[in-house]
């Protein structure tokens, strides 16, 4: 009898410590504050992974408390870090393909966007992260515009002579190549400089216009609309042999969590370019459209300066701009 109880006693201690061992955490770094749209695709995976009740937290450090900006992708790689939100582009240094991923005039506006992040193209670019131990969980594009100080910018000629702020260095080889006088800050010095008669012009994100009031500064906005030229992928990304190491159960509420942000990124992803027309709008500012046919100037540009740079770079650049430039 005691032989049983003893034997019934060492199986559920053996089984206790197997569930024990199933509980994971999982750290996940990203820069934003809690109340920006990448922090939210966040939170909504680790809110339905914990409803899911399969032994799994997800702990999300924002606001650059873990990691700094553009040095998460390594320790993702190593399995030092689990998950981040991150523009795939800062670790270009890495992988030199993902500088594609914010490139001027290769998205037109966020179903294409979608579309791109479920084609070929794509698939080429998680073959790469592959190689590094990364996969995306959660897809996401995020859009931007132009504001003038002093005159409204669709189209390659408004910007001739202006001195210009770019997002990125793809965007800043387009610009010089129509003609613009580039300055080279961060999104959060472009306030100052166009106070201060630094800068004439500026292209970022529709977010950065509206969270550092530029609509003070400027005289006209050109937002993301039914086109636009600057489109940023910004994915949620996950250590590969972290996500095969979970139980079936884990991966499944992952995936659900993710399936679910990534509808939430996309719409909001809209929200915000609508968002930043209306702030402008209160403030005064001219709102702008950029045409079809602008857009198609702007890419001509960019096909001699900012991707045949790209293809000179990458060994198999041409390839997978080409994948990007098939996708309708």
């Amino acid at each position: 009898m005691r032989k049983s109880t003893f034997t019934a006693a060492v199986t559920a201690g053996i089984m206790l410590l197997g569930s024990v061992a199933n509980a994971t955490d999982l750290r996940l770094s990203h820069q934003w504050s809690n109340s920006d749209v990448r922090h939210k695709v966040a939170q909504i995976v680790a809110d339905e992974v914990a409803a899911a009740d399969v032994d799994l937290e997800i702990k999300i450090f924002g606001s650059k408390s873990l990691f700094k900006p553009r040095e998460q992708y390594t320790p993702l790689s190593r399995g030092q870090l689990d998950m981040t939100v991150l523009p795939l582009s800062y670790a270009g240094g890495q992988q030199p393909s993902y500088n594609l991923t914010l490139m001027p005039g290769l998205v037109k506006n966020h179903d294409h966007a979608a579309r791109l992040s479920n084609s070929p193209f794509m698939e080429a670019l998680e073959a790469k992260m592959a190689e590094d131990d990364v996969m995306v969980l959660v897809h996401g594009y995020l859009a931007g515009g132009f504001a003038g100080k002093d005159k409204c910018i669709t189209k390659p000629d408004d910007i001739q002579g202006l001195q210009t702020r770019a997002a990125g260095k793809a965007f800043e080889q387009m610009l010089a190549g129509a003609g613009a006088s580039i300055a080279s800050m961060a999104s959060s010095e472009i306030y100052n400089a166009m106070q201060t008669g630094v800068l004439d012009a500026a292209n970022t994100s529709s977010s950065s216009f509206v969270s550092y009031r530029i609509y003070e500064q400027v005289k006209c906005y050109t937002p993301a609309g039914d086109v636009a030229l600057w489109f940023m992928y910004q994915p949620l990304l996950m250590n590969k042999s972290t996500f095969e190491g979970l139980t079936e159960a884990q991966q499944a509420a992952l995936l659900a969590g993710a399936e679910k942000a990534e509808a939430f990124y996309l719409e909001e992803a809209k929200k915000e370019d609508a968002n930043s027309v209306e702030v402008f709008k209160a403030a005064g500012v001219e709102i702008a459209q950029m045409s079809e046919e602008d857009f198609a100037a702007w890419r001509e540009i960019a096909k001699g300066t900012s991707y045949k740079a790209f293809v000179e770079n990458v060994p198999d650049g041409q390839a997978l701009l080409d994948m990007a430039l098939a996708v309708e």
